[in-house]
């Protein structure tokens, strides 16, 4: 029966753009399925996560994370991210697909490969891990089953990140290692811990079984196999093919030491080796072949697009070879015999193949230098302190500078700048973020507004806004207070406000009888000095006063008052004249004392007695310090009747 039919998503539309087409290949993790982008109308791999993974919210968050960083890489030998996205209980990735077999079906049909091809097959794997490492990935998988040869002899690697998505899933949480255990560094078994160094174990472990057709480790559990990982020393080839070359052994055992300080530093790294092992090894009679591949098979990988432009990856054009046992014995040489024009085409294109890898590896043995990732600036200083140990540079940290973006502890530049090409063992200085830099208030409180102002320049910040304000404690002048408050933090530059005092300001009393003016200014604080005038028209009021009404003053002065005349009893003018009072035949009210109530009560108290009213400012406190007339005056309805309060 076709599994295909009976798919749910085949003939779907997933996420409103992908067409499923067919099933491809189905994993522990994922289907892979054929489907037309008709966005794009293009051919792309869809891989979709098993709802027991696309269930978990800590593995879709990482997954979505994972699926952005591995987008960003653009190798000739990585399988490229297109699209991320959900629909429903549906988490998928759109890649690129890549007709072809993986290596694992491959190893599956030959056994083994000779040690040429072997390296052709490692060199572009090497350089697509190497381009992850140097942008801050780790595959964290590497392994067989995620390398696939395309029809045209492309190789590419896969399902970069998805291993780290998986940590993040409830497994990880029930002491399932995440990883395949043939290929796990001994830190990964342990710890769980996985760097570039990691992926160069794995790579070294895919060699050894390229050249020797099984993995060095077997056992009846996974764990046996663990074990062995972590305490034993991996086999040279030579120890299970010999004649194997010495090269070969010596690339294998470097990679796959046991300490992951005695590995090469990533897989840039290992690359520069492995293309000088290639170099360095005897030529074969004839074009060097390729691992032959045929139609796609039902296991877990995929994925790839259109044919890519000539790379460095050493593979050459497809010759079928004998799926039997393989020997690293040049084949023999045939009779001589006439040659066509097209076999005349293809011993020239072998030979300018045969050329173009001698001179990659001439290139690539050269490249002794390593460039300073831009991936560093933004980790945490420790991170990025090891990442870049393990990328061959000597790291110091510099001193730290403020920053008001990059948060403290975080990597804000490096010393040389991202993109610098150094030699190994070069020295780093990465220079961390202390975070805003943020200066107190200073203490300004008591100084004059000029030494204030000098002050907050000492700490770089600048006086904003001045206001003054009464004060009956702080002298005239001085700083009361500031805005932000003293001690609190703040930006570099930043203004803050100072609040002055305007010491005492100069009661109202003015057209105040003497008695109560005497007592509102000696009660504020001053020392009332009267003057008697003349030709008043209201007795024994203040007509005048210095200094004016709300002037700045201090306790404690001499307040000059000018009087209207004070006479011993006092009447109104027209008492005098033997006049009859104003209004309307004689309505009069009394005027009620009002003295030291609040002077809206006062206000209101007065015109419902029938008078009106004048509200007079003085000292601002509410009550009522002085009235005029004064309570218990009969005068006329409508008569005005001024309070100070």
């Amino acid at each position: 029966m076709d599994t295909t039919l009976t798919d749910p998503l085949v003939g779907k539309l997933l996420d409103g753009r992908y067409r499923v087409e067919s099933r491809i290949a189905r994993g522990g993790m994922a289907t892979v399925y054929l489907a037309l982008d008709i966005r794009l109308d293009r051919t792309v791999a869809v891989k979709v996560m098993h709802r027991s993974l696309a269930e978990d919210p800590a593995f879709v968050r990482r997954f979505i994370g994972e699926a952005k960083s591995v987008a960003s890489l653009s190798h000739p030998n990585v399988v490229h991210v297109f699209d991320q996205g959900t629909d429903g209980d549906n988490v998928y990735l759109s890649m690129e697909y890549v007709p072809g077999r993986t290596l694992r079906d491959v190893l599956r049909d030959r056994g083994r490969l000779p040690a040429r091809e072997a390296l052709e097959v490692m060199i572009p794997v090497l350089a697509a891990l190497g381009s992850a490492h140097q942008s801050g990935l780790v595959h964290r998988d590497v392994k067989p089953e995620n390398v696939l040869l395309a029809d045209d002899g492309r190789v590419k690697v896969v399902d970069f990140g998805l291993a780290r998505a998986i940590e993040a899933t409830n497994q990880t949480r029930t002491g399932v290692m995440i990883g395949t255990i043939g290929y796990m560094s001994p830190e990964q078994v342990t710890s769980g811990a996985a760097d570039a160094r990691s992926d160069v174990y794995a790579a070294g472990i895919m060699l050894f079984e390229l050249l020797t057709g099984r993995q060095p480790y077997e056992g009846d559990t996974p764990m046996s196999v663990a074990y062995r990982h972590v305490h034993d020393t991996v086999p040279v080839p030579s120890a299970l093919l010999p004649g194997s070359p010495p090269l070969l052994d010596t690339l294998v055992a470097r990679a796959t030491a046991r300490d992951p300080a005695n590995r090469p530093a990533d897989a840039t790294a290992l690359l520069v080796a492995a293309v000088d092992a290639h170099r360095m090894l005897p030529r074969e009679s004839g074009p060097v072949p390729s691992v032959p591949v045929g139609p796609p098979h039902t296991h877990e990988t995929t994925v790839s697009a259109p044919p890519a432009p000539a790379n460095h990856t050493l593979i050459q054009p497809r010759v079928e070879l004998p799926t039997g046992p393989v020997s690293d014995q040049p084949a023999p040489v045939p009779p001589a015999r006439r040659m066509s024009g097209a076999r005349w085409f293809l011993l020239a294109l072998a030979v300018v193949m045969v050329i173009a890898v001698g001179v990659t590896g001439w290139l690539f043995s050269q490249n002794t230098t390593i460039v300073v990732p831009s991936a560093l600036v933004g980790k945490n200083i420790t991170v990025a302190t090891s990442e870049a140990r393990q990328r061959g540079f000597t790291v110091e940290e510099g001193e730290a500078e403020h920053d008001e973006k990059v948060p403290k502890g975080s990597v804000l530049r490096t010393d040389p700048v991202a993109g610098t090409e150094a030699e190994p063992g070069s020295k780093l200085i990465l220079i961390a973020s202390a975070g805003p830099k943020r200066v107190a208030v200073p203490n300004v409180v008591g100084m004059t507004e000029p030494q204030a102002r000098s002050r907050l320049a000492e700490d770089s910040l600048v006086a904003g806004k001045v206001r003054k304000q009464a004060s009956d404690t702080v002298p005239r002048g001085q700083v009361m207070r500031t805005v932000p408050a003293v001690g609190n933090p703040v930006k570099e530059g930043s203004k803050v406000d100072l609040v002055i005092s305007a010491g005492l300001l100069m009661p109202d009393v003015m057209g105040m009888p003497r008695d109560q003016a005497d007592g509102v200014l000696r009660g504020a604080g001053f020392v009332p000095e009267f003057v008697e005038q003349t030709d008043a028209a209201q007795p024994c009021t203040v007509i005048a006063q210095d200094p004016r009404p709300k002037a700045e003053t201090d306790k404690g002065a001499v307040v000059r008052l000018t009087l209207s005349q004070c006479a011993s009893e006092w009447h109104w003018p027209w008492e005098n004249n033997g006049e009859q009072p104003p209004g309307d035949g004689g309505n009069v009210v009394q005027i009620p004392n009002i003295m030291f109530k609040d002077f809206r009560a006062a206000r209101d108290e007065l015109r419902a007695a029938g008078v009106t009213v004048k509200l007079r400012r003085t000292l601002g406190k509410g009550r009522v310090l002085a009235q005029i007339p004064p309570g218990g005056q009969t005068v006329p309805v409508g008569t005005e009747v001024t309070i100070w309060y």
